[in-house]
């Protein structure tokens, strides 16, 4: 079991492991950007990803127009989630330019938050919301 410190800037952590947790990453604004398929292909393929390479194990999902929700469990979780944020964020990003999508971009550069100097654009809100799952009722 691993205890993490409860911090202002969030009231979601986790503390076990490898128990399951209910996670949440909404898209910013919640724009709907789900419902193109391509834009639901790169996160199919980035679960695929981190089930096949095992670093997350991945129990249900489901990916509504502009957020999904998981139940998953990791060695790592806030590094697994980290990962699939970034990654998607940025073949997400990579599509609406290469569309010249510029109403979708000025979204994710205005959401951008100000203490984020190391990017331009914000496809997900912050946080992934763990909630640890302790029984069917969850």
């Amino acid at each position: 079991m691993t205890l993490c410190v409860k911090t202002m800037r969030s009231r979601y952590k986790y503390f076990h492991n490898t128990s399951p947790y209910f996670v949440t990453c909404t898209v910013v604004n919640w724009i709907a950007i789900f419902t193109s398929p391509v834009m639901f292909d790169i996160i199919i393929e980035s679960l695929r990803f981190l089930r096949e390479t095992g670093s997350l194990k991945i129990f249900s999902y489901v990916i509504l127009e502009n957020h999904l929700h998981m139940i998953v469990s990791s060695e790592d979780l806030s590094n697994d989630m980290m990962r699939f944020k970034s990654y998607t964020a940025r073949k997400i990003i990579d599509f609406a330019e290469s569309k010249n999508n510029t109403w979708l971009l000025t979204q994710f550069k205005e959401e951008k938050t100000d203490f984020k100097n190391d990017r331009t654009y914000q496809v997900w809100q912050e946080g992934f919301h763990p909630q640890l799952i302790q029984s069917e009722e969850m």
